[in-house]
């Protein structure tokens, strides 16, 4: 008997959450929006009331420095971010949203609002929550075991 794998099931969720959004009712508006700009959006559209930062990025999504830089410039030259010079400190950007970012940000949203509801069906608020522990912890062992390279 096969033995199942829980890298295998994220990795197996996760194709199927990028397929769902793929083919959610929304997706002509939003056509030329990657998985990854969309949560980007997502969390810049969340984050709206603050001043975020490439580092700010790079952080919540555990992406490279580069990964990230590549990232939001494709998405100034879509017309989705601006980088803005914060006076206090001419080296830094913060990040903002353009306007077409914001109305492809509401439209996300409804559709990311369906998808957490079917992902968490038939949970108990204990198991959200504990499944949310777990998830942070593998999360913590990745990252540490990166680190301990």
């Amino acid at each position: 008997m096969k033995k199942e794998g829980i890298g295998l099931e994220l990795w197996s969720l996760n194709n199927l959450i990028r397929r769902y959004f793929e083919s959610c009712s929304h997706k002509k508006e939003i056509e030329r929006i990657t998985g990854n700009n969309g949560w980007i959006i997502g969390y810049l559209a969340d984050h709206a009331d603050q001043e975020i930062y490439q580092k700010d990025i790079e952080d919540y999504f555990t992406i490279t420095r580069s990964t990230a830089s590549k990232g939001l410039s494709l998405m100034e030259q879509k017309g989705l971010i601006q980088r803005q010079t914060v006076t206090q400190d001419a080296r830094l950007k913060k990040i903002v949203l353009t306007e077409k970012a914001r109305q492809i940000s509401k439209i996300m949203q409804e559709d990311g609002e369906k998808m957490e509801r079917t992902l968490i069906r038939g949970f108990t608020e204990e198991e959200k929550i504990q499944l949310f522990s777990y998830l942070k912890r593998m999360k913590d062992n990745i990252s540490n075991q990166q680190e301990n390279h």
